[in-house]
Order: structure tokens, then sequence, then C-alpha cells
């Protein structure tokens, strides 16, 4: 697949995220709602440092980050790759929220009142 263009990475600096943040945040948002499809190929570290105007140790951190929680992977010279993890991840939401269900119907609690827990426990 082609790599992802740097226009949908912003870097704001006015904001108080640290840019290496704000390029992770953006891409593992666009990864999670995605808008970056699996199998997406990153830009290169060089190119999208170049591309933005930072030094390419920032976007360097923003991907390793990204790596760490398995969002993307480094395929060596072939380059990186956004992952199945936001896939699975939905797989294992759907399921927790199965479970939760099925737990709030053995309590008899009101659907209204589980709802309200679970976006306090978000919060």
């Amino acid at each position: 697949m082609n790599a992802v263009p740097a226009d949908l990475i912003t870097i704001d600096d006015t904001s108080g995220l640290p840019p290496f943040e704000q390029v992770r945040s953006q891409l593992a948002r666009q990864i999670s709602d995605r808008t970056l499809a699996v199998g997406t190929r990153l830009p290169t570290v060089r190119a999208l440092a170049t591309e933005l105007g930072l030094a390419a140790n920032t976007v360097a951190r923003a991907y390793r980050e990204l790596e760490e929680a398995g969002m993307v992977e480094t395929r060596g010279r072939a380059g990186t790759f956004v992952s199945a993890l936001g896939d699975r991840s939905r797989i294992a939401l759907r399921q927790a929220a199965a479970e939760y269900a099925t737990t709030v119907r053995a309590l008899g609690i009101d659907p209204a009142e589980a709802l309200e827990a679970v976006r306090a426990a978000l919060s």
C-alpha cells in the first residue's frame, strides 16, 4: 500500500504537547479510526521529519512508541507499516462489552446505570 501523505499530520507550535507526541497521537488516532488501513506503509522517519520540519529523532520517537504499543510494525528496509492491532483491539473490546453486559444483566442493574458507570470509569 502507499505511504500516508504527510498532510494528514499537522504540528501545532502553540500546543503544549511536544512534537513527537503530536505525531504519535495523530497517527494513533488515524490507525484507530481506520483512516490508515492495516498494511499502510508510513513515510520513512527522515521523509516525514523533513515534510513536517522536525528532527528525525522526533519522528523516530513517535514511531518507536507506536511500535511499542503494537500499532505499527517495522519490517527492516521495507519500512514501517500499520499493524493489525486495531482490528484485534476492536474484537477484544466487543468481547469485553459482551461480558460486561452479561454481568450487568445477572446483577439486575438498569442499563442506563451500567452505561453511566462505564462513562465514569472512562473519565
